[in-house]
């Protein structure tokens, strides 16, 4: 079946219905799709967020500036 004329059967059945069940299990269906790219990180990679996270609220950064600079990029 060609997908437009499932998406608008779809719709149709949608818009006719007055089961809440029905909605809800759908609207369920679309945020179970969202992923979060939480998810996708490793395991290194969500530590190296963290405690980058951590730096920052103790204040232990440095700007993009000076590490150009560094570099003699500026």
């Amino acid at each position: 079946m060609d997908i437009q004329l499932e998406k608008l059967e779809l719709i149709k059945l949608l818009a006719e219905t007055e089961n809440p069940d029905i909605l809800k299990s759908i609207r369920k269906i679309f945020k179970k799709e969202q992923k979060d790219w939480w998810d996708d990180l490793t395991d290194e990679q969500k530590e190296d967020l963290e405690l980058s996270m951590q730096e920052f609220e103790r204040g232990e950064v440095v700007s993009y500036e000076s590490i150009l600079k560094r570099h003699g990029l500026r």
